[in-house]
């Protein structure tokens, strides 16, 4: 088997707000294995500044992972647990070898187009009119469940913003879920999730910054908004790390990026632990090309979930991979129809 890696740089249609930053293009990484004419294509979605891979012997790990791909993904994965995106990365390079097609890793009604995965809509971040604008064009969009990243803006004008859809949509027509990513602080959290809970929200994702453990147990516990983790799950390694950390902070849901968790196998240590502790879930992209987006989705699927999931994404790039993923009506379907065009 031959492994070899390469670079490839996403660029954003426009500029995308977080509380981080405003992001203009986003890199990535691919592991290609060949064997026997076949072709294997994982994608190792690294997300700097956020990732725990985000380290300088990065694509030195890389080179090493591909000059030791004979030790197989059991192994590999074990040797990388530090590096989530490539144990990702590796997992799916060789779903995708061992597949029939490149891109079918999990053959199911969804990707015999029988099947749709519902999807929250994706607000960026950005000034008011931005918002305002792409909230009404996901309600166009036949979204159900709309996603609000918020924290970079004045709080006021993010409480009109929701007082906007309230409006015109109830909590039955409309779910709207909230991410600050990190952008509270641990004194004045509780008053703004109060100030939140007004408009009946879904729940709000990592509303201070990780680490910050009795805090955000407090909130979990006090809260009237449900709260979900998300960054504070990244860099926790091991099944009884991952036990103690929810059985600490006791949240009402968690949100796994598997590029950022350790691809399929360590996205399901956190599923089975949090349905141990009653703790929902649901799985996002993490800005992955369609070829990692389309992994995921596929996976996905199989969890039978009946939440709307994290899942379109596909759409942000102008130099993305062509590809079968649709956003239709508030869901992500896969046309058979539609043949992928990749130039690795």
């Amino acid at each position: 088997m031959k492994a070899s890696y390469k670079k490839y740089t996403l660029n954003f249609k426009r500029p995308s707000g977080t509380s981080r930053g405003v992001l203009t293009e986003k890199e990535t990484w691919f592991i290609i294995l060949e064997q026997n004419g076949k072709r294997g294509i994982g994608e190792c979605g690294i997300l700097r500044s956020l990732s725990i891979d985000d380290r300088p012997d990065y694509e030195e790990k890389l080179k090493w992972t591909c000059d030791n791909i004979h030790l197989g993904v059991e192994q590999l994965w074990q040797e990388l647990i530090e590096f989530p995106s490539i144990q990702f990365g590796v997992e799916m390079a060789f779903h995708s070898l061992e597949s029939e097609s490149p891109y079918l890793l999990f053959p199911s009604d969804f990707t015999k187009g029988k099947k749709n995965i519902s999807i929250n809509g994706l607000v960026w971040m950005g000034d008011e009119q931005f918002m305002k604008q792409q909230i009404e064009e996901k309600i166009q969009q036949g979204f159900n469940c709309i996603k609000l990243k918020i924290g970079a803006i004045d709080f006021q004008k993010e409480l009109d913003l929701l007082a906007a859809i309230r409006a015109n949509f109830d909590a039955e027509t409309i779910e709207i879920r909230v991410d600050a990513n990190g952008a509270f602080g641990a004194n004045n959290a509780l008053s703004k999730i109060i100030q939140l809970s007004e408009f009946k929200i879904h729940s709000i994702e990592q509303p201070i910054k990780k680490k910050q453990y009795d805090s955000m147990s407090v909130l979990c516990l006090s809260a009237p908004i449900p709260i979900a983790l998300d960054e504070e799950l990244i860099g926790v390694f091991g099944n009884d790390d991952k036990k103690a950390l929810l059985q600490k902070i006791k949240p009402q849901y968690i949100i796994l990026k598997p590029s950022l968790v350790g691809g399929f196998h360590g996205t399901q240590e956190w599923i089975t632990i949090a349905e141990a502790l009653n703790i929902g879930w649901w799985v996002t992209s993490a800005l992955e090309s369609n070829i990692g987006l389309n992994a995921i989705a596929q996976w996905t699927f199989l969890k039978n979930s009946p939440m709307p999931q994290g899942l379109g994404t596909g759409g942000l790039y102008t130099n993305n991979f062509a590809a079968p993923l649709e956003v239709f009506s508030g869901t992500l379907r896969y046309n058979p129809e539609v043949n992928w065009r990749v130039n690795l």
